[in-house]
């Protein structure tokens, strides 16, 4: 009896010694498998080259405030912003929870040392300090191609979801935005009315059309250009009042640039006088003053390209 207790305690003492193993192994398995898809990295290209990046990063430092919004709708925290010019509807980022990275023009390069981010995101308005920020962490640039606003816009998106592992999520979102786009793109075509835009700025103006920076208008939401021969560039063809008269467009599109860079909200008093007011767009209550948060300051994300496509829709009623 007792040589068969004997025997049976070193068997259980041998499946005890086993299963341990076991556990050990499978947690040492598990542990690796985490501590692997903290630092698989992924290559990621963009307008100034290509970047490998580090996935789901938990330090970030961003700049285009277009990222910033689509990081927001996708629950993706960050670390550091240029609080000095956020846009209104991503005020959240100028408490004290996050750091203030300077200017979007004059970066904080001190700061963003101090921060030792894992990436950061910038745009157009970063890009001649690209080699400064790069020295600092990986650092992407998302700013947007509005030659083919959509196909940028969903790239970019896709580009953030494989960053942080929510590929199904802005999947699932850009379709819906899509969606939005196709909307109101046959309400505009089908109105077959034109549609002017124009960027005010203490007192004087600049038109855009199709394939510039707020060609989105007419190039994704079907708006006819009331001038289909409008220079594309950054800063928009500097017109008079003159012009909006003789290209009479039926919609007019409005942009105040000094709201939202530190001055007045003008444009209004700049834009409705003597001479536009004769034209089809003031008689008919089409001038539509855009949120310049969404068209200036910020643009190509998840939050402010629908919003975007919403108030033109809404001017078209």
């Amino acid at each position: 009896m007792r040589k068969f207790l004997s025997i049976f305690l070193v068997a259980l003492v041998a499946l005890v010694v086993a299963a341990c193993g076991s556990n050990n192994e499978s947690s040492s398995s598990k542990a690796d498998e985490e501590k692997s898809s903290k630092t698989e990295e992924i290559t990621v290209k963009h307008k100034l080259g290509e970047t490998k990046v580090t996935k789901n990063p938990e330090k970030v430092v961003v700049f285009d405030f277009g990222a910033l919004d689509s990081l927001d709708e996708l629950g993706v925290d960050v670390a550091g912003v240029p609080q000095d010019s956020i846009p209104s509807y991503l005020s959240k980022y100028e408490e004290k929870k996050y750091e203030n990275v300077g200017g979007l023009k004059e970066p904080d390069f001190e700061k963003i040392s101090e921060i030792n981010p894992d990436l950061i995101i910038i745009s157009g308005r970063q890009a001649s300090q690209y080699e400064e920020f790069s020295k600092i962490a990986p650092t992407i640039d998302l700013e947007l191609d509005t030659t083919k606003y959509m196909d940028s816009f969903e790239q970019n998106q896709e580009t953030l979801g494989k960053i942080f592992g929510k590929e199904k999520e802005v999947e699932k979102k850009i379709a819906d935005v899509k969606a939005k786009m196709t909307e109101v793109k046959e309400k505009a075509e089908k109105s077959n009315k034109t549609g002017l835009i124009v960027l005010a700025n203490e007192g004087k103006i600049s038109a855009y059309g199709p394939n510039s920076r707020f060609g989105i208008i007419h190039d994704e939401l079907g708006v006819k250009p009331a001038d289909p021969n409008i220079e594309a560039s950054t800063h928009g063809q500097s017109v008079s009042f003159e012009y909006i008269l003789e290209k009479n467009p039926d919609y007019l599109f409005v942009i105040d640039r000094s709201a939202v860079v530190g001055g007045e909200a003008s444009a209004k008093k700049t834009i409705e006088n003597d001479l536009v007011k004769k034209t089809n767009a003031y008689k008919e209550d089409h001038i539509i003053y855009l949120n310049p948060n969404y068209w200036y300051l910020s643009g190509g994300g998840l939050l402010s390209v629908p919003e975007m496509a919403k108030e033109v829709e809404e001017g078209l009623k």
